[in-house]
């Protein structure tokens, strides 16, 4: 009777915490959601926060009824041990949901406040890198928390610290490369050398900044491939950035056409052709006879447009469309010529 009633004591104990976890969580969460409530859409994205929550709850709990019921059990100290283990992994889970949750928040407040797309970006680089710089952060303190909870580890302190200077030469040699990256990656996100969805080129392919972590960086090529390059491709090696200061853009288009060729004509189609598409944004569009050599001049057109993807399609517009002109017209499709002389009698 006495072996059933032990039995029996802790396990209506831990239902009862289980019970009273569960309704701090559905408590904290209407509190919390009306204290709240002015923020848009904060119930969805709170809702994540509601299983860390409820596990900090039940470990706390859990722990409680035991220590109550039986602290004077054999497997009272590993049971313990264990529970105090899934409460640090708890507080961890609630501190992760959290910043990610206050990362969208903070994110969504300012997208409606900052109608600069270049600073919106700068800002979602700085404020996603910053948060994954702090949830590293706190993952290295939850495992040394959990490693100085073992006696045996802690006990091993000493010794540790009596070696650390040859652990961190040896320490430092093996990761330096890694951690070269994640200065990189850190340097690139707060001095603005590149944001996300900025466009660039690099390594001779068009794409946008699609990721930026610590350690590497994802570009998304034009035709959908994801370009993945350490962090510290973008501080040793030259790039193309197309929108570091404004995703306005010139382009050119060259054409090389015979010498009888009419440019005013070609002017005039070209200032027609730009009036008639909403590609072209009215800052730039010329054209201008830029050689004259090997039989031939070339025609060189600058337009101008408000992205890189618009200015793209307006060059195939203008090319295809000049193009067109050209075999239409007369006079300005190149040839060749040769002069007959009289043979020398």
């Amino acid at each position: 009777m006495a072996e059933l009633e032990e039995l029996i004591r802790p396990a209506l104990a831990i239902l009862a915490a289980i019970a009273v976890a569960l309704l701090l969580t559905v408590i904290l969460r209407a509190v919390s959601n009306r204290l709240f409530r002015k923020i848009v859409d904060f119930r969805r994205r709170s809702a994540q926060a509601k299983y860390p929550v409820f596990g900090v709850f039940l470990f706390v709990g859990v722990r409680m009824a035991l220590n109550y019921t039986v602290p004077k059990q054999p497997w009272f100290a590993p049971a313990d041990f264990v529970l105090m283990l899934g409460l640090i992994a708890a507080l961890i889970w609630l501190a992760l949901a959290t910043l990610g949750i206050t990362e969208r928040l903070v994110l969504r407040h300012f997208s409606t406040r900052i109608k600069d797309n270049r600073r919106m970006r700068r800002l979602t680089t700085q404020i996603t890198l910053g948060r994954r710089i702090v949830a590293a952060l706190l993952i290295t303190l939850a495992v040394a928390g959990v490693l100085l909870t073992i006696p045996e580890v802690r006990a091993l302190g000493t010794g540790l610290l009596a070696s650390a200077g040859l652990i961190s030469i040896v320490a430092g040699l093996a990761v330096q490369s890694s951690l070269s990256n994640v200065f990189a990656g850190v340097q690139l996100a707060f001095t603005d050398a590149i944001r996300i969805d900025d466009v660039v080129v690099v390594e001779g392919l068009w794409g946008r900044i699609e990721e930026i972590t610590m350690t590497y960086v994802v570009v998304r090529v034009w035709d959908e491939r994801m370009l993945i390059l350490p962090s510290t491709y973008f501080t040793t090696t030259p790039f193309e950035n197309w929108t570091r200061n404004s995703p306005k853009i010139m382009g050119s288009v060259e054409l090389d056409l015979d010498w009888q060729s009419p440019v005013p004509e070609l002017r005039a189609h070209l200032d027609s052709v730009l009036a008639g598409t909403p590609l072209w944004d009215g800052r730039t569009g010329k054209l201008e006879v830029t050689d004259a050599v090997n039989g031939m001049v070339r025609i060189r057109i600058v337009v101008s447009a408000k992205d890189s993807g618009e200015l793209w399609t307006l060059r195939c517009l203008v090319r295809e469309s000049m193009l067109t002109h050209v075999q239409q017209g007369e006079g300005a499709i190149p040839r060749q010529r040769w002069e007959m002389t009289n043979p020398a009698k």
